[in-house]
């Protein structure tokens, strides 16, 4: 079995600091969160930004600034730009994440469309997928394909994968608690339900975190941990830091004998190439 990737996501785009006074909005905030994150042993960093008041932004400018500062305190840290961005943004407002320098090692592809609850609808279409997925293979970027339940497996196969912007070995981050159930049943359908070598990355949604946690260290996949899924530490406690959570994580992986992968360890199990 693989070392342990654990993948911090720092602020997301919809928690706010009402929620969780510790979610970060500015420069300096972000890169604070990314400390402790890397710190407790996150090798990969799931990066949103937001303007100082808390706006969620794809603003290439401000990937630049929280990138380049993040890389002062966390100099060999996978960090991973997000393009889905908010809801209601554009295609191309979603993808200036990745025009930053140097070019992104990875970043997120969704590869569907789901309900975010009320009147939020998280549009991606066959063309998105497909046109982020070819951007992304001539940057030479490799996606984290983002899935919410079993068809968006099945959407990013038929579309991108079929051709051809999309290769294997995939890897893959299942995003449980929105549209699919957080479940061990439905995580274990997931794993099912990828291309053999693919890898894995899961995360359940608020209280159901630290199951699905558990359930994927076991299982031999990856964890995501941090603010963006979850801001509590256990019920009723919220965590004081995203690196709070990592140290959780950790606690969980040497009680069930996983070992930690560094970032170099992630690179490598990852199919990246090395940092120079």
């Amino acid at each position: 079995m693989d070392k342990l990737i654990i993948s911090a996501c720092i602020c997301g785009a919809e928690v706010t600091k009402e929620q969780n006074p510790a979610v970060p909005y500015t420069v300096e905030e972000i890169v604070r969160e990314a400390k402790s994150a890397y710190d407790a042993g996150a090798a990969l960093i799931h990066l949103h930004v937001r303007w100082d008041d808390g706006t969620p932004t794809q603003d290439t400018a401000r990937f630049q600034e929280c990138v380049d500062a993040i890389r002062k305190v966390c100099p060999d840290a996978i960090i991973q730009p997000s393009t889905g961005g908010a809801v209601g943004m554009t295609d191309l407002e979603r993808l200036a994440s990745t025009d930053i320098v140097p070019t992104p090692e990875m970043a997120t592809l969704d590869c569907g469309t789901t309900n975010f609850g009320g009147d939020e609808i998280f549009v991606n279409s066959d063309n998105t997928i497909i046109n982020f997925a070819k951007i992304m293979q001539e940057r030479g970027i490799k996606p984290e394909c983002e899935v919410f339940d079993r068809g968006m497996i099945h959407t990013a196969l038929k579309t991108a994968h079929k051709k051809g912007f999309l290769t294997e070995p995939i890897h893959w981050d299942f995003v449980l608690g929105v549209s699919m159930p957080a479940t061990i049943r439905d995580l274990a359908f997931m794993v099912d339900s990828i291309p053999a070598g693919s890898t894995w990355t899961a995360t359940g949604l608020g209280k159901n975190c630290w199951n699905i946690a558990a359930a994927t260290i076991a299982m031999g996949g990856h964890v995501r941990v941090g603010f963006e899924d979850n801001l509590y530490l256990e019920k009723g406690v919220l965590a004081k830091s995203n690196g709070e959570l990592v140290e959780k994580a950790v606690k969980l992986a040497k009680i069930l004998g996983r070992e930690i992968a560094t970032p170099a360890e992630a690179r490598e199990i990852l199919g990246l190439a090395p940092l120079k």
